[in-house]
């Protein structure tokens, strides 16, 4: 079988403004429903997990200023995406649910004790996305001059993830009692001060509240540069990849489970879910035509594309000439997605990289039946572990994938029908 999880690459924010099928997405973009369509389906469906995506701050890298991102609702707005976990998780049974959260701006007790809250809420199905942040902007928002140095960030992560994996065992498991017979809720033994003092952060604790149904949460790392992946392989429980189809995909894979080895961690224990891009039709011709006409508004909208460059790397991509080769661009906000959009293009001017049509992860075109055979055979080139669902969030494309190519891949026994634990941890490393 095959591991699914759905990335809502926007967080919540604005879905599918002037798009098709976006409904009055300009007007209740903070309604919960949308997502709670999503989380519902992909229940439905038996989703490993739903991840959402976020951000603190307004992008300006492009063209010098935030107008851009403004006018056209990219990045900005955004809401924080914690308070619709408990929703989400009462709208379901067995999904995952993943929120993003910053071990740059997040004190490990407040994450701690936000995570295990979650947990207890949902019922064990909650899991934590561990980011860095990536831009000077978010620094500045929270009291720095610019950011850290990208591989001192994962240094600190990978700290405050011990602060914080401290202070969810400073609760043994019997601690509570809650005996009327002796009058005692909590047994004073079981809670103990963790007194954690490290390069970066320093806690006394313990925490003031049990770990949640799962201990720990389920742990979500994007591990793309090689400190990213370094400190996936040795934290992570699964890891959102995005690799330029099956055989980066493989190359990946392989990457990272060597680094699980040499960190004494069983590859099994972890798994890898790459991004992909599907297009679906009732027929293969009309998902091609579907495609081509989505390939050519990605072509005609330049700005779209090197603004979304600029977001992620700090840099302005409108400075550079659109049609001479692009030199080489090193930022130290997001090193590997700024690769995979210019370097790992293959491509040599700005213009033909901009215009590249690929999701940059392993696309899919076809009919359900198709998509679900071709997914088969390149799960089984790559060695596992399964797809990341990257499209647009609207309802119609919820309906393509959690009621067309859902059942394709269960017809081929792919996709599990149901959810044989309680617990996320568990349904994830089912097999």
């Amino acid at each position: 079988m095959i591991h699914f999880g759905w990335f809502v690459g926007k967080g919540t924010a604005v879905h599918g403004w002037k798009q098709p099928w976006s409904s009055l997405c300009g007007r209740d973009w903070l309604d919960p429903s949308l997502y709670i369509d999503l989380a519902r389906a992909l229940d439905r469906a038996c989703f490993d997990y739903m991840i959402i995506e976020d951000g603190s701050f307004v992008p300006d890298a492009f063209q010098g200023s935030a107008d851009w991102y403004l006018r056209n609702a990219v990045a900005v707005p955004k809401a924080d995406p914690m308070p619709l976990v408990p929703l989400l998780g009462q709208a379901t049974r067995g999904l995952g649910i993943v929120a993003t959260m910053t071990t740059a701006f997040y004190p490990p007790y407040l994450a701690a004790r936000l995570g295990a809250t979650l947990d207890h809420l949902t019922g064990g199905r909650v899991g934590l996305n561990l980011v860095t942040a990536h831009n000077d902007r978010s620094a500045q928002n929270f009291g720095l001059p610019q950011h850290h140095e990208h591989d001192l960030r994962y240094r600190m992560a990978d700290e405050w993830i011990e602060v914080v994996d401290q202070l969810w065992r400073s609760w043994s498991p019997d601690a509570i009692t809650a005996d009327p017979a002796t009058g005692v809720f909590t047994d004073p033994g079981g809670v103990t001060p963790i007194d954690f003092e490290g390069e970066y952060f320093r806690c006394r604790g313990p925490l003031n509240m049990p770990p949640g149904p799962q201990g720990r949460p389920v742990i979500c790392q994007a591990g793309g540069s090689a400190a990213g992946k370094a400190f996936a392989a040795q934290r992570a429980d699964t890891v959102i990849a995005r690799a330029r189809g099956s055989e980066g995909a493989r190359a990946y894979r392989d990457d990272v489970h060597a680094t699980m080895r040499t960190a004494s961690r069983d590859p099994a224990s972890c798994k890898i879910l790459f991004s992909t891009s599907i297009v679906l039709g009732e027929t293969r011709s009309e998902a091609v035509d579907r495609k081509e006409r989505l390939d050519a508004a990605t072509r005609e909208n330049l700005d779209a594309r090197l603004a979304y460059m600029s977001f992620l790397s700090g840099i302005d991509f409108s400075k550079f000439d659109l049609d001479a080769p692009l030199p080489e661009v090193k930022t130290n906000a997001s090193r590997a997605l700024t690769q995979n959009l210019t370097a790992g293009t293959g491509k040599k001017t700005l213009r033909e990289m901009a215009t590249d049509t690929s999701s940059g992860g392993i696309d899919f075109v076809g009919t359900p039946d198709d998509v679900a055979a071709e997914m088969d055979e390149v799960i089984k080139h790559v060695g596992g572990d399964g797809f990341l669902i990257t499209e647009a969030l609207t309802r119609r494309t919820i309906a393509e994938i959690a009621d067309g190519l859902a059942p394709a891949l269960r017809r081929r026994g792919l996709l599990r029908s149901g959810y044989e634990h309680a617990l996320f941890r568990d349904n994830l490393l089912a097999f």
